[in-house]
């Protein structure tokens, strides 16, 4: 739970861990969800990588189904999904 890395981290929190543990709360809830050895996140053949706005391709350009989730975007495009949809998601 995000909530509970504020309340415990305080001003160590860590966005990046934020962003991810936010990933793997929304997406957890339908799907297995595992560690990849290539990106954050493996969803069945599909692989996430999880960042900020600035965040590149470079860790999933050589998969077939790699997905770039960025924090701080309004909009998606092609394989770019703004994080904030996901807690759209059930």
């Amino acid at each position: 739970n995000t909530n509970l890395i504020y309340h415990l981290a305080e001003e160590n929190s860590n966005i990046g861990n934020v962003r991810e543990t936010f990933f793997l709360n929304q997406m957890r809830v339908k799907q297995d969800v595992y560690a990849s050895s290539v990106s954050d996140f493996l969803i069945g053949d599909k692989t996430f990588e999880i960042g900020g706005k600035n965040k590149g391709q470079k860790q999933i350009k050589n998969t077939q189904h790699g997905f770039v989730v960025k924090d701080d975007i309004e909009y998606g495009y092609l394989n770019v999904i703004p994080l904030w949809q996901l807690g759209l998601t059930y």
